[in-house]
C-alpha cells in the first residue's frame, strides 16, 4: 500500500468518479483505475460498488476514507510544520465575482504567488450562485462571494464590505426612477433581488430594472446616460475623475455588498485555509486605502 494509491482513492471518493479524479490529479483515467484495484487486491476487499450510476464506497470503503482523510491532514500537517512552503506544488482553484476581481484579487494574486511561487492558479470570475456551487461540488478550492455559505462543511472569513452608492451620467440629470431605467447586479444575485424589492415597493409597476453580470458593461451604461443604478465608489471611482458620472441620492440606499473567502473545512488544507487569510489581509489594506 502506498501513499499515492490512497491519495488517489480519497481523490475518486470525493468527487465520484476516476475520470475526475484522474483531472484533479494530473493522471490518466487507466492509472487512476490501476492504483485502486491494487489498492483492493492488497487489502482483499472492494472499495466501490460500481454500477450505472456515480461510484459508492461500501463499508470497507467508509472505513477506509476516514483514515485516508487523516492522512491527507498528516501531510499537509508535515509540510506547513516542516517544509518550506515555498515548495509547495499543485493547482489551485480560485473563483470570485466580479466585483472582487475588479477590486483588489490583483493583489491577493500577487500576494499568493509571492508565498508559493512553485503553485499554477485557476481563475474563475464568475457570480456568487455559481462559485458556491462550484465549491460544494469540489471544483473550486477556495471562493470570493457574497456569504457567508450556510452550510456546515464550509468555513467563512469575513471580508471588507462594499458600501453602494447611486450613479447617473453626467450628461442627463434625469434622476426619476420612474422615467429611467435602473441598472443592477445579475438577476441571480441576492443585491438584484432586494433592489428590486425596493423598487416596488417605493416606485412601483413604473420602473424598469435592467440586469448585468459585468460590472464594467453597467458603469459604462451609467456613463452613457442609458441608466442609473447602485455600485460601490471604489470600482466607479475612474469614472468619477474623469467626470463622466456623478452620485446622487434616490432615498433608497441598499444594504452593502458583504462577501466572504469561503472554503470546504474539511479536509482541512493549510495551503486553502492560508490563502483566506492572505485573501483577507490584502483585502482589508485595499479597504483601508480605497475611497468608500
Amino acid at each position: 500500500m502506498t501513499f499515492d494509491q490512497i491519495r488517489t482513492f480519497l481523490w475518486v471518493a470525493r468527487l465520484g468518479g476516476f475520470r475526475r479524479a484522474a483531472h484533479r490529479l494530473h493522471l490518466s483515467q487507466p492509472a487512476v483505475s490501476t492504483r485502486i484495484a491494487n489498492l483492493e487486491a492488497e487489502l482483499r476487499v472492494p472499495l466501490f460498488e460500481r454500477g450505472a450510476g456515480a461510484l459508492v464506497l461500501t463499508k470497507h470503503g467508509t472505513l477506509l476514507l476516514s483514515y485516508a482523510e487523516q492522512m491527507l491532514f498528516v501531510e499537509e500537517e508535515i509540510r506547513h510544520r516542516v517544509a518550506n512552503p515555498a515548495e509547495a506544488e499543485g493547482l489551485f482553484r480560485v473563483g470570485a465575482s466580479e466585483t472582487i476581481a475588479q477590486a483588489w484579487l490583483p493583489g491577493f494574486l500577487k500576494a499568493f504567488s509571492e508565498a508559493y511561487p512553485r503553485v499554477n492558479v485557476d481563475l474563475n470570475v464568475d457570480i456568487s450562485l455559481n462559485l458556491r456551487a462550484a465549491l460544494l461540488e469540489r471544483r473550486l478550492d477556495l471562493v470570493f462571494l457574497m456569504g457567508p455559505i450556510s452550510e456546515f462543511t464550509v468555513e467563512n472569513v469575513a471580508l471588507p464590505a462594499f458600501d453602494l452608492h447611486w450613479y447617473r451620467a453626467a450628461s442627463n440629470p434625469e434622476t426619476d426612477l420612474g422615467r429611467i431605467p435602473v441598472i443592477s447586479y445579475s438577476s441571480q444575485t441576492r443585491p438584484y433581488r432586494e433592489l428590486m424589492a425596493e423598487l416596488s415597493r417605493r416606485v412601483g409597476p413604473r420602473v424598469r430594472v435592467f440586469s448585468s453580470a459585468s460590472l464594467s458593461a453597467s458603469l459604462r451604461m451609467i456613463a452613457s446616460g442609458i441608466a442609473v443604478g447602485p455600485y460601490p465608489r471604489a470600482l466607479a471611482n475612474d469614472y468619477l475623475m474623469r467626470g463622466q458620472i456623478v452620485e446622487f441620492d434616490p432615498g433608497i440606499r441598499p444594504e452593502p455588498l458583504e462577501f466572504t473567502a469561503s472554503y470546504l473545512a474539511e479536509p482541512r488544507s493549510f495551503l486553502v485555509s492560508t490563502s483566506a487569510r492572505i485573501a483577507r489581509d490584502v483585502a482589508e489594506d485595499w479597504d483601508r486605502s480605497t475611497p468608500k
